[in-house]
């Protein structure tokens, strides 16, 4: 034992393997292991560098969790294949706007005027309400056919709000606007206002002034700027520690068992006396509202929202790959593979090509076949750092393949939720418990 113990392999096999079992301790993990490699690929570079990568770096990992944890609750779940995620944030950040945005017209397309709570509110209603139309007459289509229908849905209202035609009818008729392809400005994050005064760059706070001189541009250096989004961060983890609570009880509930049961068999799940329409068209509601308030999360702390690139359909099919990666049905996983995803697959790559051009010295060609034929390494290298983003998806494919051919599954598909009320693995200690699809 003490020999064991003694061995670092040993030891870090041992901190992995119980990492594994806890949810937390392997979400943690991973973010650990993603900031020492952050770390390192900036360090030169000064403090507000490093803290600035890994501030973005943890944004991203968060957003694209929440959406993933919203799409696992259609897909995973129930086995509904929406690929219209990107509308449905889209309707939930443009409506937050409207009902917060002043009804001056004169600085930017006007709202209501509302507070930001009943902004969020009606986003997250106005999402599901979208759904709910959606839903009465694409659920009773094969799947197949349903995912056509949600792609339809979400370019209909990314089209529609990039109408001008469409905002000069809300302003006469509502006096409201989204400001057709122009985009729409996203009221001040309010958690400006923990640390600055009516959240302008001007007098802090007596919490901000504590803080700004204890780790901002007063104490050990971090610009203050940084400070503010790091605390946004620290929001949207806990609106993630929210959604998954939420999911969790909701897939151990008996409405939880019938949503996984409709996914196994949606017949049986009939033949045994549930309402299959009516108890798909909640659900669909359910995460419609969950993606409309990732939406406002997202988006609304961006400043300005276009519905051009920004809800595009390569969106929905990033979030589609996030969930793909942490394995559909495991809300853990969904989780890990937003964080995965958004850090490693997604600004990875940049981050890496553009710390590995500095160290090159040689010119770049302009084509790939050039770059190719000048057989040398060096130039080759070149022409890649230089153009990681059309490569990165060549990347992203190369690890769907591999993912699928060695675990179609996803990293945790093994903790898939099943449908029974009680352990049927014979391992009642261990909570991964359970039976696959298989």
């Amino acid at each position: 034992m003490s020999e064991d113990s003694s061995d670092p392999d040993s030891t870090l096999s041992v901190v992995v393997d119980a990492a594994r079992r806890s949810d937390l301790g392997l979400v943690l993990l991973t973010l650990a292991a993603i900031y020492v490699v952050a770390t390192l690929l900036t360090f030169t570079d000064g403090l507000n560098s490093v803290v600035g990568l890994l501030r973005t770096l943890t944004f991203l990992g968060l957003v694209y969790a929440l959406a993933a944890l919203a799409l696992n609750l259609h897909w995973g779940y129930t086995g509904l294949f929406n690929i219209g995620v990107a509308g449905f944030m889209a309707v939930g950040v443009y409506t937050m706007g409207i009902v917060v945005r002043s009804p001056d017209p004169a600085i930017g397309p006007p709202g209501f005027g509302l507070p930001l709570p009943v902004g969020i509110i009606a986003g997250m209603a106005m999402a599901a309400l979208v759904g709910l139309v959606a839903a009465l007459p694409a659920l009773r289509l094969r799947a197949d056919y349903f995912a056509i229908v949600t792609l339809g849905i979400s370019e209909i209202i990314r089209l529609t709000l990039q109408s001008s035609a469409f905002d000069n009818a809300l302003r006469n008729t509502l006096s409201v606007g989204t400001g057709g392809g122009r985009g729409m400005g996203m009221p001040s994050n309010p958690i400006r206002e923990l640390f600055l005064v009516d959240g302008a760059a001007g007098e802090p706070t007596a919490f901000g002034s504590l803080v700004f001189s204890t780790l901002g541009e007063g104490g050990i250096g971090i610009a203050n700027t940084l400070l503010i989004r790091w605390a946004y961060v620290v929001v949207l983890a806990a609106f993630l520690i929210g959604f998954y609570v939420l999911l969790e009880r909701l897939g151990r509930s008996p409405f939880g068992r019938t949503l996984k049961a409709i996914r196994e068999d949606e017949l049986v799940a009939d033949s045994l006396g549930k309402n299959v329409d009516v108890i798909k068209i909640k659900v669909f509601m359910i995460g419609c509202a969950l993606m409309g308030l990732a939406g406002i999360l997202w988006f609304g702390s961006q400043g300005n929202v276009s519905p051009t690139p920004q809800f595009m359909p390569l969106l929905t099919f990033y979030v589609f790959v996030a969930v793909i990666i942490g394995g559909a049905g495991s809300n853990t996983g969904s989780v890990l593979g937003g964080i995965v995803f958004a850090t490693v697959l997604f600004e990875g790559p940049r981050r890496v090509g553009a710390v590995v051009r500095g160290t090159i010295d040689a010119p770049t060609p302009p084509t790939f076949a050039d770059a190719v034929l000048s057989l040398d390494p060096a130039q080759f290298l070149a022409y890649t750092t230089d153009n990681v983003a059309p490569l990165q998806f060549v990347l992203l494919g190369l690890v769907l393949i591999l993912l699928m051919h060695r675990r179609p599954e996803g990293l945790l598909g093994d903790r898939i939720e099943t449908a029974a009320a009680v352990d049927l693995s014979g391992r009642s200690g261990d909570h991964r418990g359970g039976e696959t699809d298989e």
